[in-house]
Formats: C-alpha cells, structure tokens, sequence
C-alpha cells in the first residue's frame, strides 16, 4: 500500500478511469481499454483469469468512448451505441442472455443508441434515447423495472423519459434528467434514493428538492450532485464522513457539501 500516488505503470493516452471493488480498467484515447486487479472472473477482459499487478489490454475491443466497472465485472460504450461487457456473469450482469462468464468481451442483448453508461455492483443501467435501460442483480428493485426479479438482458426502468445520465451505486442507481432533476431507484437504506424515506423502491422516485442538476455520481450507498449554481448538494450514508458536511449521519433528502 502507497499512502501518495504512484504511476501505473506503462499507461499512457488516458481519456477516462473507472475504478471498482478489485479492478481498475482506463479508456485510452485510441479507443481501447486497459484494466489491472483482481481477476478471478475475466473481469479484466484479457482472455485470463490471472490476475494483474499492471494494465492488459482488453482483447479484441475497440472504438471504446466509456467505461464502467461492477465489483467483479466491466462494460464499455462504443461509439457505435452498443455495449459490451465481460467478467462474472452469475447474475446476467453481461447482458447476453446467459449466466456464463466472460474472460473477453460479449455483446448486450438488444442495446442500441446507448448514450451514458453505468455499473453498480452486479447489475448494469444504459441511457438510450432518453429512456434507461438495466439488466443483472435486481434484488433490491436496481433495474426499476417494479420488480426484484433479475435480468440476463436490459429491461425498461419504468416511467422514466428525458434522461441525460445515469449513475450506479452499490445497489441502486439515479436518473439525471435535461430538466435537471434526478430521480433514483433500488436500495435505500441509507436514503441514498434522496426522497426522505429509507423504503427500497423498485420504480423511480423523485430525489426532494434537488433542480438544476447537472451532473450526478452515486458512491456506494451515497450520491452527489452538481447544481448549475456551482453548488454541491448529497444524500445517502454518511458514516465515513462521504457527505462531507462534516457530520457523519446519513441523510435521506439532499444537504449542502460546503465547498473551499
């Protein structure tokens, strides 16, 4: 362990980083991804399930222009509009139709015109024409299809139209939407679903009192949330100090992150 950075090494031409539970993977700028970490699972993507102290290519992928990272598994945005993804698959979280592993890269099912792209621990959610798109773990209501039965190909998130993004938590995801509210789904023990409640809800609910919004990013049972103001607002669980109010309490609606 290294308490200041150190360079990974070999990687250069960076373009954007996703970081999960064991793995790392980065988008270059030539369209390509590299990943290092654990690897039991082909989370990696490089063909093995060895695990890597510095970056692999992912075989036989290109034309990336995003990333995202589950706990054992990754997926890519190509520019194309479609995904692929590859890794533990136990849950549908590849989104082939299958529950078989991956150790290279497979298509999803049925998914086009994929805008934004996102992770959550075993599960995964897409933007695609304004609407959201999920598949894998759902036994906490993460796909916000009404239910918390799990999918092996993208479902519908239910009554969600307009969306510009999507982040992924642990288990539950938000919805930034062009009107610049964010509505979130799933989990929601912690109030990371930001309505004042603490009831998982396998639909969208409307996160209190949050408008002009225009970026989101969901930590593990937390979320935080640009305002065109300049502002920070976050809800969610608090007990490491996530929020950053200084006050290690979770909050179920959205407070102000004091920023320098």
């Amino acid at each position: 362990p290294s308490l200041t950075p150190v360079v990974v090494t070999g990687l250069t031409g960076v373009r954007a980083l996703s970081a999960s539970k064991d793995h790392t993977c980065a988008l270059l700028v030539d369209g390509t991804v590299r990943c290092w970490g654990y690897n039991s699972s082909g989370g990696l993507g490089d063909g093995t399930t060895q695990s890597r102290r510095t970056p692999v290519a992912v075989t036989g992928l290109s034309g990336a222009v995003a990333v995202a990272t589950g706990s054992w598994h990754s997926c890519a945005l190509l520019g194309n509009g479609t995904v692929r993804c590859w890794g533990l698959n136990n849950r549908g979280q590849l989104g082939d139709g299958t529950l078989v592993s991956r150790t290279s890269p497979v298509a999803v099912s049925g998914l086009t015109g994929v805008s934004s792209l996102t992770a959550l621990a075993s599960s995964n959610c897409a933007v695609t024409g304004g609407t959201v798109r999920c598949w894998g773990l759902n036994h906490h209501g993460q796909l916000g299809d009404g239910t918390i039965v799990g999918k092996a190909t993208p479902v519908a998130v239910v009554g969600l139209a307009g969306v510009a993004d999507v982040s992924g938590g642990r288990y539950f995801a938000c919805a930034r939407l062009f009107t610049g509210t964010v509505r979130c789904w799933g989990y929601n023990s912690f109030g990371q679903l930001g309505n004042g409640s603490t009831t998982n809800r396998t639909t969208p609910v409307t996160v209190a009192g949050v408008t002009g919004a225009v970026a989101i990013a969901a930590g593990g049972d937390h979320v935080m949330a640009r305002l065109l103001s300049g502002g920070l607002v976050a809800w969610g669980a608090s007990g490491s100090g996530q929020i950053g109010n200084g006050i290690t309490t979770q909050w179920s609606g959205p407070v102000p992150v004091p920023v320098p």
